[in-house]
């Protein structure tokens, strides 16, 4: 295990890296164009979701490897877990907070605490390789959609 750890410093320094350069992207314009598609962005969030998992599942697949190019995928999976973690994030931030959740909503504290909740599980699945960290995260985005939508989550239908 010990000599895992040895490339963390790499890892993190890529992240880093990647991070700071990375271009941002807004869940939806913050204008008043009216033009809002809530079954979009948590079906967004929840394929966010399931990219997450794949990540970590790939994450721990790669762990015990020891060749440049096993190091080199399972830097790139973290990558990926982690943009999709924060963009789990800034959709609930920039479309659902900022927009979508008014202060005079009957459920105005319950969708708080829901939107909050998917808020700190998508920073658990950074924060781990453990795959239950993605399943809560989903549960979180459904529970969210629960209370935002007073109905069980239901996939959008593509024809």
């Amino acid at each position: 295990m010990f000599h895992q750890l040895r490339f963390l410093p790499i890892v993190l320094l890529l992240l880093g890296v990647i991070s700071a350069t990375a271009p941002q992207a807004a869940a939806h314009c913050q204008v008043p164009c009216g033009i809002f598609n809530d079954q979009a962005r948590f079906d967004a969030m929840l394929e966010d979701t399931t990219t997450i998992a794949k990540s970590i599942g790939q994450i721990v697949e790669l762990a015990g490897t020891h060749d440049a190019n096993g190091h080199n995928q399972l830097a790139r999976w973290v990558v990926t877990k982690e943009e999709h973690a924060n963009k789990v994030q800034q959709t609930i931030a920039d479309y659902f907070m900022a927009q979508r959740i008014k202060s005079d909503a009957a459920n105005y504290a319950e969708l708080l605490k829901t939107s909050h909740a998917v808020m700190v599980a998508a920073m658990k699945s950074k924060q781990s390789a453990d795959p239950a960290t993605a399943a809560t995260l989903e549960a979180a985005i459904k529970s969210f959609y629960q209370t935002y939508n007073g109905k069980a989550y239901q996939a959008a239908h593509v024809h």
